[in-house]
């Protein structure tokens, strides 16, 4: 609210869908309502076939009055792509870390598995961003006193602890053993 008293725009996230799934939907929708309650700009762009959702993420990618974008996923689902494992990991890695709000394009995938945690070393003032749902994972097991260790460096917070993640999706089970692992934990996946 403090940028429209200074006759600023909000930052606008840009919601592309292109599916019927009515879960994504739903889910959109929540977005929405969410950053509208807060204030913030928000578009949902619902588009009829998905071949052209990779034209629209390069759009949004190069339009400066776009700060965020989230792609509402299952678009191909499984369908085998050229350049990855599926048409959908390849529509992910399209998306520019600039505009990124999921942690999941290419830059802050690698990043993560590589164990980087900013984006502009050595200045070290802009950090990558992490998929939503394994931080909050890591974020509960930060409240259990006997399974992080604060008092270790930074990377070491869980030596010692043995974990095992059952899930080995790029969107929740890879990046939280990765997570883990950077902090020191024995991951078995």
């Amino acid at each position: 609210f403090a940028l429209v008293a200074a006759a600023k725009d909000a930052p606008l996230l840009v919601g592309l869908l292109a599916n019927n799934d009515p879960s994504a939907r739903q889910y959109a929708e929540w977005t929405g309502k969410t950053l509208t309650a807060d204030g913030l700009r928000y578009e949902l762009r619902t588009l009829d076939d998905p071949i052209d959702v990779e034209a629209s993420l390069r759009e949004c990618n190069d339009d400066p009055n776009v700060h965020g974008i989230i792609v509402y996923y299952p678009i191909f689902g499984q369908v085998e792509s050229f350049s990855g494992a599926s048409q959908d990991d390849y529509l992910r890695d399209t998306v520019s870390h600039k505009c990124d709000v999921e942690g999941l394009c290419h830059t802050y995938r690698t990043n993560l598995y590589r164990n980087v945690r900013f984006l502009d070393y050595p200045n070290n003032t802009r950090k990558c961003l992490l998929p939503c749902t394994a931080l909050s994972v890591v974020k509960i097991l930060e409240t259990v006193p006997t399974c992080y260790d604060r008092s270790k460096p930074v990377g070491r917070h869980m030596e010692g602890q043995t974990v095992t993640v059952i899930n080995r999706s790029e969107i929740v089970g890879r990046p939280l053993a990765a997570m883990l692992a950077n902090d020191g934990a024995d991951v078995y996946s």
